[in-house]
């Protein structure tokens, strides 16, 4: 009886190994990757709408949370030994050394958020598993196309425990910052 499973073994990568590839060269100098789950991903490059609700909820966020955390865009946060995404924005506590040390930690991030595209499988699916495992308490996906987000919660090892989807009329609030309410438009492109 044949199997469908791939007899194929995966060497995985650590996040050292990684850096020390960057440091080699081995990565072309305008080449984007991320690392998830020991895996080197290609990252896709951005469309119009996606930069424009990058943009918008950076300054958004900028605006909102002026001395009570960093915004990150794009930046590597360090999930465990194999896992260095570079998420679209995260909000995560304000450091002395502004991170000149060390990439942010599960436990210094307040909230991920990627914005999808073209990308809505890999951010509700792989990086939702990925955020989930590392403790990430609130990860929200922000889907330019349907002009919704979805609202992950409740990280357990197997993935999140809830999942809302809030519609580009409502409200939503940081759960480690609730008196700050985002209406999802204030995020969105401008139509």
């Amino acid at each position: 009886m044949q199997t469908t499973e791939s007899p194929l073994q995966l060497r995985l990568w650590t996040v050292d190994e990684y850096h020390r590839m960057a440091e080699a060269g081995i990565f072309d100098p305008g080449e984007r990757v991320e690392l998830l789950e020991g895996k080197i991903i290609c990252i896709v490059a951005k469309g119009i709408s996606h930069r424009s609700a990058m943009g918008r909820t950076n300054k958004l966020l900028q605006n909102r949370l002026e001395n009570q955390a960093w915004i990150a865009i794009q930046d590597p946060v360090k999930l465990n030994e194999r896992s260095e995404p570079e998420p679209d924005i995260a909000v995560v506590k304000i450091d002395p050394l502004d991170y000149a040390d060390h990439h942010p930690t599960p436990a210094e991030i307040y909230l991920i958020i990627e914005v999808a595209d073209s990308s809505l499988k890999l951010d509700t699916e792989i990086k939702a598993k990925a955020y989930s495992q590392a403790g990430i308490k609130d990860y929200w996906v922000l889907d330019v196309v349907k002009r919704e987000l979805i609202v992950f919660r409740n990280p357990t090892t197997e993935g999140y425990q809830n999942q809302e989807i809030i519609t580009e009329h409502q409200k939503i609030s940081p759960l480690h910052f609730p008196d700050l309410e985002i209406v999802i438009t204030q995020m969105l492109p401008l139509v």
